[in-house]
């Protein structure tokens, strides 16, 4: 037996030597303990060819594996034939001869399209990394051949259609992100090949519908991240045969309705979260979801809820409704385990009808969160502090002011029979829950005679055209009107008179070419309107006027020119907090047009402005959110943002055809702002920033930077700060490719160009440095002609 050792010695020896002796594709950095090839940030439009060096050796290596196995196998014979086997020779050399497995890390690469098979040269992958290389198309089988994989990262690329085998080979695969795509459209079976995968993240995306069966194949999915679309409907089976799936995240979409029928195919999620959606009602059972424990609405539009909402959610334990328009809440039915409810946020009125909740929260030791919005004497009061005593009505014309009808004193109410309530024809009415619907019926007028109750009106997806005088009679408490896709092209004065609770307004995707200046009269309540999708040629200002709470305004797809005259945001609409202009026509826009002392967020991406509209926006104590993306803005002058800099938070300049983004452009934005993004724009240089000190985040992304001296200050910032700043040369042509960050391309620079606050010199050295300033100076005048 002992003549086998000397030649297991030799063969565990080539081994090593061949481990040595791999290779490394020409851009990449390879490291032989981790078995990783990383080639990041190199510009590169394939997978590079080099990588066949590791399939050639993970030949020699698995051969060599087997070579050792087998000479093991036969010292365990001879072990055995002797009677003194005690630990086997083959089980030692499985672990040391395990199976390859390899890292590939591309991202940061320009790789544009997947072809098929393009891996199968690396069969050993087990993780893929590809974010931010412009992918655009993943074609059928790219993936084959790497059915080790268990980690895949596509995010940040420009990927729309998910085909039927975009994913074919990827058997193994327990975590997929396609986050931060363009995917609009997933098509049937697009992963019925990963049986294995656990998290699935397509947040960020432009997805509007999830059909049926959407995810059919998704046998062991723990987790589907489908929030920051733009999802207005789902699919009764869109989430059939997940039996799996534990957490859902649809957070940050267009979902007007609580999706119960398609929730009721989800038997095993326990975390629920749909924050972020424009819903204003939940009805009873809403939520049929037997064990879901943790479930989130903050941040919707939600006026009212059923007492039995959450009656078949049972082990429902944290419940979220904060920061929605809630004024009442009665005790929930149902979920009997609730620990935590939180109603932060709320315009919570504390009196004698959110007496019957605080009662059933303390009997049953839920923590209560938020404060009271009224009355005056009870505001900011915690409603954990709040007692039942606290809690009380107050007679005479202030109740009936406030529409309460509770009993006052020791007086005990007497209930009214509950009547059955008539509804107009070929429409559908729901008392309990306060809602009808007449949608996509094809009703050429507004129908009449609905419930008196009713909150919510549906009238999406009809063929009004026309909507004359008072349209809405009987309907004063309505909240929430659609009349969204309804061929609308006039709207009459007074259309609206009697509505006065309204909330919440949708006109949008119609086909007004104007407002009539008195057709929202009476709508005193009214926040929240939607006109985005119409053929508006002027700003509505006029008919705004007669709004006097309206707070946010959406005129996103219209064929506004110009804002005009001065003041017109002030006197129009005072009150507006948030306005969205985004893909109009403007190229114009009248000085002070848009000052307004409550605008916080401002959209003017994508329309024809050819300079940044400071002069529009000289008193706006309160800007926080600004986006000029899409605009042909080539230059900013000194002290663009000064204005309006008082509390600008977010700063958006994308794909403006900017040429030029001096130092004194940014006069007036400190350490309040937090978002700065100049992506795809024609920068050939960049300031120092060094006096934006809170930024948490900054693209720089796709300009063609020339990475010599001048960029040096930039340079420097980078490597004070702790942010992943992305920002790749250009030029010279020798430094094409390479992250700012990495190149070496400054080695050269006179560390003196590094201090933007350096004084100029004076004493003994003051000529030399003077001469060395004047050849940079030279230096610069030649780099910049050569690439003119």
């Amino acid at each position: 037996m002992e003549f086998f050792r000397p030649a297991v010695f030799l063969t565990i020896l080539t081994l090593s030597s061949t481990i040595n002796a791999r290779k490394c594709p020409k851009p990449c950095r390879c490291d032989d303990a981790k078995r990783t090839v990383a080639c990041i940030g190199k510009n590169l439009t394939e997978i590079p060819l080099g990588v066949d060096e590791v399939r050639n050796f993970d030949r020699v290596y698995s051969l060599l594996c087997f070579s050792l196995k087998l000479r093991m196998r036969v010292i365990d014979l001879v072990n055995l034939g002797q009677g003194s086997l005690v630990n086997s020779a083959s089980e030692q050399s499985d672990s040391s001869c395990f199976q390859v497995t390899i890292k590939l890390d591309l991202k940061r690469n320009n790789l544009q399209m997947l072809p098929r098979g393009a891996f199968l040269h690396t069969p050993h992958l087990t993780h893929l990394s590809l974010q931010r290389c412009s992918v655009v198309t993943v074609k059928e089988g790219a993936f084959r051949g790497l059915g080790r994989v268990v980690y895949l990262n596509l995010a940040y690329n420009k990927i729309d259609i998910l085909y039927q085998e975009s994913f074919d080979g990827l058997s193994a695969l327990k975590e997929l992100h396609l986050d931060h795509n363009r995917i609009e459209e997933i098509h049937p079976g697009a992963f019925t090949q990963l049986g294995f995968l656990s998290m699935l993240t397509l947040a960020h995306n432009h997805l509007v519908y999830i059909p049926n069966v959407a995810f059919q194949g998704l046998r062991s999915i723990k987790w589907l991240r489908l929030s920051y679309n733009s999802l207005n409907n789902l699919a009764a089976e869109a989430f059939a045969g997940l039996l799996t799936l534990n957490r859902l995240s649809l957070d940050h979409n267009e979902l007007q309705f609580f999706p119960t029928q398609t929730m009721t195919r989800l038997p095993e999620v326990k975390r629920l979260e749909l924050s972020y959606n424009p819903m204003t009602y939940l009805e009873e059972e809403s939520v049929w979801m037997g064990k879901l424990t943790h479930l989130y609405l903050d941040h919707s539009s939600l006026q009212d809820l059923s007492d039995q909402a959450f009656s078949q959610a049972g082990l429902l334990s944290h419940l979220d409704l904060g920061h929605n328009q809630l004024r009442y809440l009665e005790p929930l039915s149902g979920p009997t385990k609730l620990s935590v409810l939180k109603l932060t946020g709320n315009p919570i009125q504390c009196n004698c009808r959110m007496r019957g909740l605080k009662e059933w929260v303390t009997a049953g030791g839920v923590k209560l969160l938020g404060a009271c919005a009224g009355p005056a004497h009870l505001s900011d009061e915690p409603l954990q502090a709040v007692t039942s005593m606290d809690l009380r009505c107050r007679g005479g014309a202030e109740a009936l002011e406030e529409g309460e009808e509770e009993s006052h004193g020791n007086v005990t109410a007497t209930a009214k029979p509950k009547q059955t309530a008539k509804c107009p024809l070929d429409c559908d009415c729901d008392t309990d829950a306060h809602h009808a619907s007449c949608e996509s019926r094809g009703l050429n007028k507004v129908p009449r005679g609905f419930p008196s109750g009713t909150q919510l009106l549906n009238l999406h997806g009809n063929r009004f055209h026309f909507i004359p005088t008072r349209s809405f009679p009987g309907t004063g408490q309505v909240a929430s009107l659609y009349l969204d896709f309804c061929k609308i092209h006039k709207i009459e004065a007074g259309a609206f008179r009697g509505m006065r609770n309204l909330v919440y307004l949708y006109l949008s995707d119609n086909d007004l070419t104007s407002l009539e200046p008195k057709a929202l009269a009476g709508l005193p309540n009214l926040v929240y309107l939607h006109l985005e999708g119409n053929r508006l040629a002027q700003f509505p200002g006029a008919a705004l006027s007669l709004v006097p709470n309206l707070s946010v305004l959406h005129l996103e797809r219209n064929a506004i020119s110009k804002l005009e005259p001065a003041g017109l945001l002030s006197s129009a609409a005072p009150s507006l907090m948030k306005l969205y202009l985004r893909s109009n026509a403007i190229d114009g826009i009248a000085k002070g047009a848009l000052n307004s002392a409550n605008i916080e967020t401002l959209h003017l991406d994508s329309n024809r402005l050819t300079r940044v509209p400071s002069d529009a926006l000289t008193d706006t104590p309160n800007l926080t959110e600004l986006s000029l993306s899409r605009n042909p803005v080539q230059w900013l002058g000194p002290g663009t943002f000064q204005e309006m800099s008082h509390r600008l938070q977010r700063l958006y300049m994308n794909q403006m055809g900017m040429e030029e983004m001096p130092k004194e452009a940014l006069l007036g934005l400190g350490p309040r702002l937090k978002v700065l993004t100049v992506r795809g724009n024609q920068l050939k240089t960049l300031p120092d920033l060094s006096p934006l000190s809170g930024l948490e985040m900054i693209d720089l992304r796709d300009n063609p930077l020339i990475c010599d001296c001048d960029l040096l200050a930039l340079r420097r910032w980078m490597e004070r700060v702790k942010l992943d700043v992305l920002a790749t040369c250009r030029h010279p042509l020798e430094l094409k490719g390479q992250k700012v960050m990495d190149t070496n391309g400054f080695a050269t620079c006179p560390e003196s160009t590094t201090s933007p606050t350096e004084a100029d010199p004076v004493g003994p050295t003051a000529a030399r440095l003077k001469s060395t300033r004047a050849k940079q100076e030279t230096r610069k005048a030649q780099t910049t002609q050569l690439f003119i």
